[in-house]
């Protein structure tokens, strides 16, 4: 397990850039020609006033039902108006309601989602029942009802629909994020000391980007066609020309002028389908790379079936971090909680290297969590002390828990490629944290980030920092994750199994790196892992858990030599390689040196 005669600097290849979106869009037909239809359509409407052969209103006996001809491109109506400008008058009008609809539909309903769906609990409630509220009123009712009031304004219409269709964008949303919101990129941005409102507006936002634009293509049709419904009963606005009113007009002499009905319908329609099949394109190719959402937690913890062995050392003058007596649970639905941590305690020095130790669900990644205030929802510190320096973290607020991370305390998770934001390039996620924690530039910050990504055996920093995470191996992935734990210079590093998804050559490279760093530093750290090999590589002193408990705490020398509780014989007696531990080598290689 050892790796130190391995290089640090190992040279890394970055596989070649795959297609982007607009890549992909411009190889499916769909997508460029419902672009194409619906650019043709929104820029005859935008450059009407330059497109328009003659007034829209403008109307003269002589052009009374007029067919089709120079004159008339499309013929005229029955108040003698030209039916061509009337259409891309029309467009302007019908258009910009949709517009307004969907803006207000977005505005509440965007937002509104976003935190139910990211918070949940009394917002939530609130706003889940505003919204089954909404959607048991009829639209068009409402939309009578405030016509008979107000008038037939077009505009205020359109916005009233707008907070109807709110409730649809809402619940979208909302489930949206129920899905991501656990995702560990979420919480590898919550220890980076990201506010929420940055990780939502940032992460969570950027990865439900793809269902909105859907559901804004399919408001922004049902939007066109209320509109052009209320304009065809004669309940619009009868002063501007509408898509509705001219189907209105059209219908009324279907019989003298059949033509008049086909060329509002057909805009109407081509619209509608040239947006939903546009939306649809540009999902499927926003959606080529996701990745399924990761499940938080761990396995449940068992019973200690032993007393656990007390520790041979204490805290002392110059210990960071210090837990006494920690609890945590989680509520279960029939009362009471499921205790998964049992009054734990340890402790760690300036520049010391802690091994936490114990089989999958011991309780392990629960104590690191809990240390950086990051529990999974709904678990809870039940009791006992988290002291960081002099700070009891339980006690402290989450906008000052959230002040530690990053800064204070840094954090390396297990699975190095979902805890990179597929959505973003491996710069903007290592330059985002040094701007918001430390306050630097991007310049100084893309400065510091590329000095990192070089110090972490990367050979070529600018091509990784430019890439996405799909384009970078598991163990680039890795030194990536640990440039970004570091960034912030953090005076306790908690890495999380950081070498469980890696194969044995890059385990034992990134061993080397945590060592020297750590050394470089003086940082403190504590590494959770069920590997005994690891720990007798890197660490100074191992704790060893057991069902929620620590049953036994020694240096790593004298654990090894003198195993005292049952179960850490048990452990060291299946561990496969005899591995000799880093004190010992160390010793071994100073006396080597003086001789």
């Amino acid at each position: 397990m050892s790796a130190s005669t391995l290089p640090l600097t190992k040279t890394l290849t970055v596989p070649r850039a795959q297609i982007g979106v607009f890549g992909r869009l411009a190889r499916d037909p769909l997508a460029w020609i419902s672009t194409i239809l619906f650019g043709v359509i929104l820029l005859s409407a935008l450059l009407a006033p330059l497109l328009a052969p003659q007034d829209p209103n403008a109307s003269a006996l002589e052009n009374v039902l007029a067919p089709i001809g120079p004159d008339h491109l499309l013929g005229g109506d029955s108040a003698g108006r030209d039916v061509f400008s009337r259409l891309l008058f029309a467009g302007q009008f019908s258009l910009a309601g949709a517009a307004i609809a969907l803006l207000v539909a977005l505005v509440i309903g965007v937002p509104t989602g976003l935190i139910a769906g990211f918070y949940g609990r009394t917002f939530d409630t609130v706003a889940n029942w505003t919204t089954n509220l909404l959607m048991a009123l009829p639209a068009i009712l409402v939309l009578l009802a405030v016509r008979a009031v107000v008038g037939p304004s077009m505009w205020l219409s359109m916005a009233i629909f707008g907070i109807l269709l709110s409730p649809g964008f809402f619940r979208l949303v909302r489930n949206s994020v129920g899905a991501v919101r656990n995702e560990l990129y979420v919480d590898a941005a919550r220890v980076s000391g990201l506010s929420d409102a940055r990780i939502i507006g940032r992460h969570v936002l950027f990865v439900v980007r793809a269902p909105i634009f859907i559901q804004s293509a399919m408001v922004a049709g049902v939007a066109i066609g209320i509109q052009a419904g209320l304009e065809f009963l004669g309940l619009g606005d009868i002063s501007i020309p509408t898509w509705g009113g001219m189907l209105n007009e059209g219908f009324a002499k279907i019989y003298q002028a059949p033509t008049l009905i086909l060329w509002p319908g057909l805009v109407i329609g081509v619209t509608c389908l040239s947006l939903a099949l546009l939306a649809n394109s540009v999902r499927d190719a926003l959606d080529d790379s996701r990745g399924a959402a990761a499940t938080p937690g761990e396995d449940d913890a068992v019973d200690a079936v032993n007393e656990p062995v007390p520790p041979v050392t204490s805290p002392g003058a110059d210990t960071l971090l210090s837990v006494s007596h920690l609890r945590v649970g989680y509520p279960q639905n029939g009362g009471g909680d499921r205790v998964v941590v049992k009054d734990v305690s340890l402790h760690v020095e300036r520049g010391e290297v802690l091994g936490l130790v114990g089989e999958s669900g011991s309780g392990k990644s629960q104590t690191a969590f809990s240390i950086m205030g990051l529990l999974p929802t709904p678990g809870r510190v039940i009791s006992g002390e988290i002291v960081v320096d002099g700070r009891n973290v339980v006690d402290l607020s989450a906008r000052e828990r959230r002040g530690l991370r990053g800064r204070r305390i840094g954090y390396i998770p297990q699975e190095p490629m979902s805890n990179l934001d597929p959505s973003f390039t491996i710069g903007s996620q290592l330059v985002e944290p040094m701007t918001a924690v430390l306050g630097l530039s991007r310049a100084a910050a893309k400065e510091k980030a590329l000095a990192l990504l070089e110090r972490v055996g990367i050979a070529d920093p600018a091509r990784v920092f430019a890439a996405y995470p799909h384009e970078i191996s598991g163990g680039m992935a890795q030194r990536v994750l640990i440039a970004g734990a570091v960034s912030c210079d953090p005076d306790l590093l908690i890495a999380d199994e950081p070498t469980t998804a890696l194969d044995v050559t890059v385990q034992a490279e990134v061993l080397d790196l945590l060592r020297d760093l750590q050394r470089e530093r003086r940082m403190a750290v504590i590494l959770v892992t069920h590997n005994f090999g690891v720990v007798a590589d890197i660490c100074d002193r191992v704790a060893v858990m057991r069902g929620g408990r620590i049953v036994e705490e020694n240096s790593v020398t004298e654990l090894f030599a003198r195993p005292r509780h049952p179960y850490t014989r048990m452990l060291l007696d299946s561990t496969l390689d005899d591995v000799e531990p880093r004190s010992q080598r160390d010793r071994a290689q100073s006396k080597g040196s003086n001789a």
